[in-house]
């Protein structure tokens, strides 16, 4: 009888341990949903300073947890960023963009996040965009597919309406993207409250005993999906009315095209007459404000979907342990200085919101903001340390937590930024250096052949235009492959910029030739160099071929 009763005082101390603490063995490894929107600029939150826009629950998120005001992606544009995250390296390691004509290769794609945590345990899901070509064949390998217990997802844009693009989303009662990206949320953390036929699952019910990684993955607020938004009358009322009845300003430092008298960067290195079309609203006070009001609907739509998210969470109890990560692959130039589109180094393209919400964690660290320098590709690194499982010697990106925990130790004194997307399209190859108060921006001769006169071809010869402007041949592995090298085999840019991030955010004085800072430029080229250097690592990088040569060959017969 004694016996016992000891075992029952263990028994009863060992539940008032786990009650108290939170959390039992099943746990001890946290849930993670990792939560990518599209073309969001820093200040598009109301915790990000934004006035206008409505984004409770993400400004309540950002309260709950940590808001990251200096953090950074690696290239200001979508597949080389969203690579660069899955593989927590630089583009110039990973060597994948759309004019790179390469896809990730099978050895490089066993050490994504995604994989690595499926393979220690986990049980994962992707939903929404897939802009990231994975094995053989890129997008149609299928491999990506089958890398997830659970896939409801469209390789490429998903535009504001899926079900115009990818069947995948056929079944989902909603008709609008952030809408049916809820549905696909709903199915993997409940099956049992909508099964949708559309959706992937290597298991009938998401494991209870089994820690999950979603990545949720947006196509918004990007400026092409909602250049899609037609008001349609089926359209959820905010996406048809809200903010029209106000008063909307334009950007700061917004230069109309008529008006530019002075452009920002040389017209032989930025060749702005090229820009895809797709960007040509911002030309016009009109056109900016109309897309900026679809921006700032969608972003609401997201902040909606964040709410639902977290109280579907405390329904079914997974609150307590789930890990939520919120940030975006870029940002978006809306006619400041002149500019539209990105695939630059400036803040409005490289700089974006990062929030880490982590349940567990003291009181006193939430709510917190850090100044720190971060970058995407720390993302992944973070989420392996948090779980518990070894990162491996390929990724680049640092191990924040001790951030997230409170400390005030930065993990980088510089952070690095590049732009190998130079085509027909004007952008010019580019890449930057800053540290907190300074940046130091470098750029190399643009020799690409003019957008403009590709289309006046393909026109008069009958051609489609878009398989001009965008295929990728052999040929150009070996173009793309010199913009990696060739900077550092001694390339010497043909302009440069410095800011003084401190007084100057918006970028507007460049300090480049003003004496009195040439030890401060003699310091970030010395920077340049190391982190540049440090970026390309070692080896070939570890991809597959990926153009339209090689698609034919597949089609042969053998």
């Amino acid at each position: 009888m004694r016996q016992l009763s000891v075992k029952l005082k263990s028994a009863i101390f060992g539940l008032i341990y786990v009650i108290t603490f939170g959390y039992s063995i099943a746990q001890e490894k946290p849930n993670f949903i990792f939560i990518l929107t599209d073309d969001q600029p820093y200040g598009y939150m109301g915790c990000t300073g934004n006035t206008i826009v409505k984004t409770p629950n993400l400004d309540k998120l950002a309260k709950e947890g940590v808001l990251f005001e200096n953090a950074h992606i690696t290239s200001a544009i979508c597949t080389p960023s969203r690579v660069s995250i899955l593989l927590s390296q630089f583009e110039r390691k990973h060597a994948v963009n759309f004019n790179s004509g390469t896809s990730v290769s099978n050895k490089a794609w066993e050490k994504s996040y995604p994989v690595i945590m499926r393979n220690s345990g986990y049980y994962t899901g992707w939903i929404g965009k897939n802009h990231a070509p994975i094995g053989k064949g890129g997008y149609e390998s299928g491999l990506m597919e089958k890398s997830f217990d659970y896939w409801y997802a469209g390789h490429g844009h998903l535009s504001f309406y899926p079900k115009d693009r990818h069947e995948i989303f056929n079944d989902a009662v909603s008709d609008t993207q952030i809408e049916i990206i809820n549905e696909g949320v709903e199915d993997f953390l409940d099956t049992n409250e909508q099964r949708l036929k559309g959706a992937v699952h290597f298991l009938k019910n998401r494991p209870k005993n089994k820690p999950f990684l979603l990545s949720v993955n947006f196509n918004l607020p990007h400026g092409a999906s909602t250049s899609t938004m037609k008001l349609k009358a089926t359209d959820n009322e905010m996406y048809k009315t809200l903010y029209r009845d106000l008063t909307i300003p334009l950007p700061k430092n917004y230069i109309a095209k008529s008006d530019i008298k002075t452009p920002k960067l040389p017209s032989d290195l930025f060749k702005v007459e090229n820009r895809q079309i797709g960007y040509n609203y911002v030309e016009t006070p009109e056109g900016v404000k109309e897309r900026y009001i679809r921006q700032l609907q969608a972003m609401t739509g997201i902040d909606n979907l964040i709410g639902d998210l977290r109280k579907r969470l405390k329904d079914l109890k997974l609150d307590k342990n789930t890990v939520l990560i919120f940030t975006s692959d870029h940002g978006l130039f809306m006619g400041e200085q002149g500019i539209g589109g990105k695939a630059l180094c400036y803040e409005k393209t490289t700089h974006v919101p990062l929030i880490i919400m982590h349940p567990f964690y003291h009181k006193k660290t939430r709510g917190i903001t850090s100044n720190a320098l971060v970058q995407s590709i720390d993302i992944a690194p973070t989420m392996l340390k948090m779980a518990g499982i070894k990162i491996p010697e390929t990724f680049q990106g640092k191990d924040i937590l001790p951030l997230i925990n409170g400390g005030n130790d930065s993990v980088r004194s510089y952070v690095f930024t590049e732009n190998l997307w130079s085509t027909q399209f004007g952008n010019p190859r580019c890449e930057a250096v800053q540290n907190k108060e300074w940046k130091y921006i470098r750029y190399y001769e643009n020799t690409n052949f003019s957008a403009l006169k590709k289309i006046e071809t393909a026109n008069q010869l009958g051609i489609n235009v878009n398989k001009m402007l965008y295929s990728v041949h052999d040929s150009d592995i070996a173009m793309y492959q010199s913009f990696i090298e060739s900077p550092l085999q001694g390339e010497e840019p043909v302009y440069e910029e410095l800011y003084h991030l401190k007084n100057d955010p918006e970028e507007l004085h460049n300090l480049i030739d003003q004496d009195k800072y040439a030890s401060v430029l003699q310091e970030l080229k010395l920077a340049w160099k190391t982190e540049i250097t440090k970026a390309r690592g070692t080896g070939i990088p570890n991809v597959l071929r990926y153009t339209e040569d090689s698609k034919l060959e597949a089609k042969k017969p053998h």
